[in-house]
């Protein structure tokens, strides 16, 4: 399965992410932010990548800003 990771300017940010996807019953995790993509040291939320569309709109609709999103 491919999955996407959603980066963050902050970990407060990656923790609110997660927090609002998973009570609208979104598989997500946080993670460590990938190095390949950035040298923050911060977090990530990493989801199936078939539901990029619908947990953009989740995000931008509980407004939690996003740095990147990248496929893995």
């Amino acid at each position: 399965m491919k999955y996407g990771v959603f980066l963050f300017n902050t970990t407060t940010a990656a923790m609110q992410a997660q927090k609002v996807l998973t009570a609208k019953g979104y598989g997500v995790t946080l993670i460590p932010s990938p190095r390949q993509f950035t040298s923050n040291s911060g977090l990530a939320v990493k989801f199936n990548l078939m539901e990029q569309t619908s947990v953009q709109e989740v995000l931008d609709k509980a407004n939690v800003q996003t740095q990147a999103v990248h496929e893995m």
